[in-house]
């Protein structure tokens, strides 16, 4: 049975239409960049360094438990001298001579205590490990209000880490290290009572008023600041979200870590017995069947915006600590995915414009790309992403032909800028969905191509109830009088690695052959079909070498036609 249109299985007949245009957030204004500027600027005057001063808690109210598992494998790492994290691995003794940005945001943030507490059996332990890199840590950053060290969202997510880790941190007789540890805590707190409003806008301003909330759930008197942060905490998810629960950056690895740190807020509150504010619970309510409608059969998130395919356990794991009951979300027009789920198929489509807003940067010009699974088998995919691959193999992976839909003449649908933004190109998506006692269906249409080239691009995807049979389409439609004719377009199809291809005796299809999972073919009745080389970023972020099946089509005064279709045949 398919998913229904809303987040049950009916499937009486319905149709639904809309249109999503882009900008809708336009993100910070110029002016507000610059006070957020003039902000940051200040952090370094001796009027900020003389409001760090202060009491400091003698000890936190309470130890709130991180919902959140660690990973023991990165954990051993930290037993062996090394931070291992996103494909990457640094020995102790180089941190001093600079991080990547994913390694950087690891340290600074200790999201790596989890890990260690993960590897750990017991206690003791772990804590020599924690004591030795917080040792480095207080003496290289706790006096000096630098970057990257005290931007707000890693003061955020250290003050969560510290408190639900205190055990690791504290459990010592050094009373002049405990105490440099309390007083870097009550630091961190006040920069936060003033910087958190100068985070960008997005995931790095929740983080940072996540961080203003727990200070003040955990240091005693800290009400004040509890309903100074929670007012704040509204006004980054107001920005962050859109109304259907998915965030603006339209990142699906983003929006699981937007899960993660609100489940480990909403346990901050548990700890304090006091229910999570309005916006808090709001949120996570909204934000895991989101993420949940982005999964595949396998349960591992599929690949978008720069992100790559997240495991199953991860996500499972964040959805329990949300403890939020809800299906998947397969209909999220303002997030932009539209997900189809028939018999042991599952498909993802992206189908909204990429994100514009200040509060992205990285976004793919993936407008109408899919991926497709067959149970847990991944059949179509899209390149992905990682944060530890070489820049330019990065930027090249952001490209509409590093995701599974149609390029036109080697262009991307939406132009994009080095610096991780986004240019001219897909403005408005045209949506249809519908629901049939045979199958479902998406129709889809963009104007990525239509100011260069006169032509919009339209897929229609639908799937059969039985979910044995994709049947597509993807037309070029002219817009206007310019000549259009004489165009080359590419439709690809990026398999995933370790599926055997063989082309047809006709050159019209390619029998798909996964190792552990039924045959499919696909064929295109248009153009000329080819399987060339291609690669996919597996879950531990490595690059892996695949394939790709493209169909070549040259238009004509019409526009073109490709119809095509994949069917199960094992």
């Amino acid at each position: 049975m398919a998913d229904g249109p809303g987040n049950g299985d009916d499937r009486t007949d319905r149709e639904s239409r809309s249109t999503v245009r882009a900008g809708a957030r336009a993100g910070a204004s110029l002016a507000d960049r610059l006070t957020q500027g003039l902000r940051r600027l200040t952090w370094r005057t001796p009027i900020h360094t003389l409001r760090l001063r202060g009491r400091y808690p003698l000890q936190l109210l309470d130890v709130p438990a991180d919902p959140i598992p660690g990973n023991a494998r990165a954990g051993q790492a930290l037993f062996e001298r090394r931070l291992s994290h996103a494909g990457e691995s640094v020995p102790f003794d180089a941190i001093d001579r600079g991080l990547s940005p994913s390694m950087t945001d690891y340290f600074q943030s200790f999201a790596w205590l989890r890990d260690l507490a993960a590897a750990s059996a017991e206690r003791r332990q772990g804590t020599p490990v924690a004591e030795a890199l917080m040792q480095g840590w207080l003496t290289a950053h706790a006096l000096e209000v630098s970057q990257p060290a005290w931007r707000p969202d890693l003061w955020g997510r250290r003050i969560l880490f510290w408190t639900a880790y205190a055990p690791f941190l504290l459990d010592t007789r050094n009373d002049v290290y405990r105490k440099e540890v309390l007083q870097a805590l009550a630091r961190g707190a006040r920069h936060l009572d003033r910087a958190a409003t100068a985070a960008p806008q997005g995931m790095p301003q929740v983080m940072a008023w996540a961080g203003v909330i727990a200070a003040g759930l955990l240091f005693p008197g800290g009400d004040l600041r509890v309903a100074h942060g929670e007012a704040g905490m509204a006004r980054a998810l107001a920005v962050a979200m859109h109304a259907d629960g998915g965030l603006v950056s339209r990142s699906p690895v983003e929006q699981l870590v937007l899960v993660e740190l609100l489940a480990q807020l909403r346990a901050v509150y548990e700890v304090r017995a006091r229910p999570p504010a309005g916006a808090v619970a709001r949120a996570l309510a909204g934000a895991v069947p989101v993420l949940a409608s982005v999964t595949l059969g396998d349960g591992g998130l599929s690949s978008w915006q720069g992100g790559g395919p997240v495991p199953a356990r991860r996500i499972e794991a964040a959805i329990a600590a949300a403890g939020v009951r809800a299906a998947p979300r397969i209909d999220t027009r303002d997030w932009g995915y539209q997900r189809l789920h028939c018999g042991d198929t599952w498909l993802v489509m992206d189908a909204a414009p990429p994100p514009k807003a200040a509060l992205a940067r990285g976004g793919c010009a993936s407008t109408l790309a899919f991926e497709m699974s067959d149970g847990a088998q991944r059949l179509i995919v899209n390149c992905g992403g990682g944060a530890a691959l070489p820049r330019e193999l990065a930027e090249a992976l952001r490209s509409t032909a590093a995701h599974s839909t149609l390029t036109l003449e080697e262009t991307n649908s939406t132009v994009l800028h080095p610096d991780g933004t986004m240019g001219r190109g897909v403005e408005e998506v045209g949506l249809s969905r519908s629901e049939t006692a045979d199958a479902s269906r998406i129709e889809a249409s963009h104007d990525g191509y239509a100011k260069r080239h006169c032509l919009s691009h339209a897929r229609r995807l639908t799937l059969a109830t039985d979910g044995r049979s994709l049947d597509g389409e993807d037309r070029l439609v002219p817009i206007g009088r310019r000549r259009t004719a004489g165009l080359t377009a590419a439709l690809r199809f990026h398999l995933m690695p370790g599926i055997e291809t063989a082309l047809t005796a006709d050159g019209q299809g390619v029998l798909l052959r996964p190792a552990d999972a039924p045959s499919w073919q696909f064929r295109a009745r248009a153009g000329t079909l080819s399987v060339e080389d291609s690669l996919w970023v597996d879950r531990a972020g490595r690059a892996r070498s695949g394939q790709q099946l493209v169909v070549t089509v040259t238009t004509g005064a019409d526009g073109a036609v490709v119809p095509w279709s994949l069917r199960r045949v094992g």
